[in-house]
């Protein structure tokens, strides 16, 4: 099934977001804000001493960590900071991860910043912008918040995935889940939604807006509706995922697929985490954004299946990932945790194999 891409649609209308709570979430991205006694008393005491901390509202959603890995780490079950950032990109990172973006690795930064000569404070700035639940904080009013702001969506890699951005600002609603803007000559793809917030709202359409929003499950839709109003873009989901939250999505995918979105887009259903859990295959840059069906364990260079979440049996859910052994691409691209980036389809194939092996073992 091919959705065309010059097809003219016209969406129902939507709600307008409420004032009150606009206002609300736009004052929850900025608690990079002077430290008060009710602010330490939130403070984890696994935190090291220092400027940055996460306070106990933390719920584990591993974004701070994989975004900001030399600044924090996983301390009795939730996030701690383990070190002060201690270079300009480092403190980025940091900040960017407060202030709701998410990010998968600190290779990120390495290019984007790599003429910064603070890099190592831009980095924990980059972290305070992306935690879901507005968790972690500074000390000291972070001065350079609104120049981290102004980064994202930031590009993944610029030469092996040009046109891929991470979008940032992760919402609670969505457990903190990562969302990704494609750019494309035949129209932008928004992959999941980010928390919704005016300057993101504002950077995304300096990029040329989205024409689609693919929303891989149920679990990660967040403020679709919001997005959908502002963008004027065509939501995709599956049928098997159609919620209250979700019956006004303009295209509802039936039956097994696979589709397809123009000639280099292909959408594949992976049921197992959700009934209508669906992955996107960017087939020229071979990369595949999987949603909640698969990630990089936190633990181990193995693939984790979150089947502590999942919605259905863990069969399905092996032969969803049995799938992903005919398609030739090298990354994974996933709503949550660590991305990867295999040498060659080989090696992905062999990763495949060994975690279908250790969950029928």
């Amino acid at each position: 099934m091919a959705l065309n891409l010059n097809l003219s649609f016209t969406a129902a209308p939507l709600a307008s977001p409420a004032p009150r709570r606009a206002r609300a979430r736009a004052a929850a991205s900025f608690r990079a804000s002077a430290s008060s006694p009710a602010l330490d008393r939130r403070r984890r005491p696994q935190n090291v001493p220092g400027d940055f901390f996460v306070d106990h509202r933390c719920i584990d959603c591993q974004t701070c960590r994989w975004m900001a890995p030399e600044v924090f780490k996983r301390v009795d079950g939730k996030a701690a900071v383990a070190a002060q950032p201690i270079s300009e990109e480092d403190r980025t990172k940091a900040l960017q991860v407060t202030c709701h973006a998410n990010l998968l690795s600190s290779s990120i930064f390495l290019n984007f910043n790599a003429k910064l000569n603070h890099a190592s404070h831009v980095v924990g700035v980059q972290a305070l912008l992306s935690c879901p639940t507005s968790s972690i904080h500074t000390e000291k009013p972070a001065k350079d918040i609104l120049q981290v702001q102004d980064m994202f969506p930031i590009p993944i890699d610029t030469d092996l995935l040009p046109g891929v951005y991470l979008c940032g600002y992760h919402s609670q609603d969505s457990y903190g889940a990562t969302s990704y803007l494609i750019t494309h000559p035949d129209g932008n793809i928004l992959v999941d939604s980010p928390r919704y917030t005016t300057k993101l709202a504002d950077n995304i359409k300096k990029l040329g807006g989205a024409r689609y929003m693919f929303l891989t499950h149920k679990d990660d839709v967040a403020d679709h509706r919001k997005w959908a109003e502002l963008l004027k873009c065509e939501r995709i989901i599956h049928s098997g995922d159609v919620e209250n939250v979700t019956v006004d999505v303009e295209w509802k995918l039936t039956g097994n697929g696979p589709w397809n979105i123009g000639a280099d887009f292909e959408l594949i259903h992976t049921p197992g985490h959700t009934e209508g859990s669906v992955c996107l295959f960017y087939k020229p840059l071979k990369a595949l954004f999987t949603g909640d069906h698969v990630a990089k364990s936190e633990e181990s260079d193995g693939l984790n299946l979150f089947r502590m979440y999942s919605k259905q049996s863990v069969g399905l859910q092996l032969d969803s990932l049995r799938k992903l052994l005919k398609l030739d691409f090298q990354w994974f691209l996933p709503g949550h945790g660590y991305r990867i980036h295999y040498k060659d389809v080989h090696a992905k194939d062999s990763a495949i194999e060994s975690a279908i092996a250790s969950y029928t073992s």
